[in-house]
């Protein structure tokens, strides 16, 4: 909902952003990862049978999204990407949280799979066709990986949550998802309620801090400030990488300019 009320960078800077560095990416994916089989493991605040089964499919999610997200970069686009990699790995984690600890293998594989293609779809394919999703200039794409992904396993808890997990993890008469049968419509309909609901809250409460804000300083800079970037406002470059830390300089360096290697 930022991203709407900004609104998007200048042309030329969305035409062209490469990563600054997918070493770093990789890294930081991999401490993620790890970082979140604690986040759902720890859900039950037990070392449990409900905590393994989280770090479980956890991981059996994340690994099949990765590798279905890598598959759909080969088919369509006829090379695997490292940062499309990664995008798979945060949809498959994302999805798996809310069911973690109450879904079996066979349904975390489902939801890797679902994982991996649904986001892939909205973010690679759909984006780019909606004149909407357009004006939101999502760089990370957290939309996709975290919006669209989180919603997807909400809903999938609520279609295959398995009733003697959910009890395990925590007692509810007849908790359990429309897969089996019972009750399990209706929670599929609470899913579906808590979804909206909570795409509804951030749409108003994130408009109204928006605007509370623009009320005291401009959300977006003018057009001339967006041209120079960083400098024009702070008077300093984030990524100072040319030559011996001089700033950027188009004279000299060119739009597309590589940092040549340092020989000592």
């Amino acid at each position: 909902m930022c991203g709407w009320q900004v609104g998007p960078r200048a042309q030329k800077d969305r035409e062209r952003f490469p990563p600054n560095n997918i070493l770093f990416t990789l890294t930081g994916a991999g401490l993620l990862w790890m970082g979140w089989a604690g986040f759902n493991g720890g859900g039950p605040y037990a070392a449990n049978s409900v905590a393994s089964m989280a770090v479980l499919n956890t991981n059996i999610c994340t690994a099949m999204s990765l590798i279905v997200w890598t598959c759909l970069d080969v088919i369509f686009f006829k090379k695997p990407s490292v940062v499309g990699a990664v995008q798979g790995m945060i949809t498959g984690l994302v999805c798996i949280t809310p069911a973690a600890g109450v879904v079996q293998g066979w349904a975390a594989l489902v939801m890797g799979v679902l994982a991996g293609s649904i986001p892939w779809y909205t973010m690679m394919i759909l984006h780019k066709r909606s004149k909407i999703l357009q004006r939101v200039d999502d760089t990370l794409g957290v939309f996709h990986t975290h919006g669209v992904a989180g919603l997807l396993g909400g809903l999938l808890t609520g279609l295959f949550a398995e009733p003697t997990l959910c009890n395990l993890f925590l007692p509810v008469a007849d908790s359990r998802g429309a897969f089996y049968g019972g009750a399990g419509g209706a929670q599929f309909g609470k899913q579906i309620a808590g979804g909206l609901f909570v795409v509804a809250w951030n749409v108003a409460v994130t408009s109204l801090i928006c605007l509370a804000i623009n009320l005291l300083v401009p959300l977006r800079m003018p057009d001339d400030k967006l041209e120079v970037g960083d400098d024009a406002v702070h008077g300093e470059e984030a990524y100072a990488l040319w030559g011996d830390g001089e700033m950027y300089d188009v004279t000299k360096h060119g739009s597309d300019a590589a940092v040549a290697p340092v020989v000592v």
